[in-house]
């Protein structure tokens, strides 16, 4: 499968707006339908230091670039916490177990190993999407906690895994 990986940019809100609201994704995120565009579009232009966004592109047919996947870093500002960082992504439902989602996580632990040299790195899932809880333990994350009733989805409460990977300092 042939993609690539690179920073957002302005002009990537509708692209990433789509995925939000895509069945297939939107139940294993904190998006809601009435998602408008500017919201994804504001969020990139509001990016600082301490965020690391990544997306995945394809090309379509016709040779339109198409993002199927994004992924961020965000590095805690806390002065305490500074040795942390948490994830968040989500894959097109199409290019979901072709190494999509294994890529934008592998990119972005690089970002937190190598160059901005965090400790923990931790996330959240809900406790019923077995394929990211794989993808993560691959990846060296461990399960720290339930977080019971934790996000609305479908209508029900639901319960998301708290999952962390550490590194030892020097490491």
């Amino acid at each position: 499968m042939d993609f690539t990986i690179r920073p957002v940019k302005a002009g990537d809100g509708a692209g990433i707006n789509e995925l939000r609201r895509m069945p297939g994704v939107f139940e294993n995120i904190l998006g809601i339908p009435s998602e408008r565009i500017k919201r994804n579009e504001d969020f990139i232009q509001s990016l600082d230091e301490n965020n690391h966004q990544l997306v995945a592109t394809a090309k379509t047919p016709s040779g339109e670039e198409l993002i199927i996947g994004c992924a961020g870093l965000t590095v805690y500002t806390n002065p305490r916490m500074r040795h942390s960082g948490g994830i968040g992504i989500m894959v097109h439902r199409d290019y979901q177990n072709k190494g999509v989602g294994t890529a934008l996580m592998k990119a972005l632990l690089d970002i937190a190993d190598h160059w901005l040299m965090l400790v923990r790195v931790e996330l959240t899932v809900f406790e019923d999407n077995i394929r990211a809880i794989h993808l993560y333990e691959k990846l060296g994350f461990e399960k720290e906690g339930l977080k019971k009733m934790a996000a609305i989805r479908n209508g029900r409460y639901a319960n998301e895994f708290l999952m962390a990977r550490i590194k030892s300092a020097g490491a």
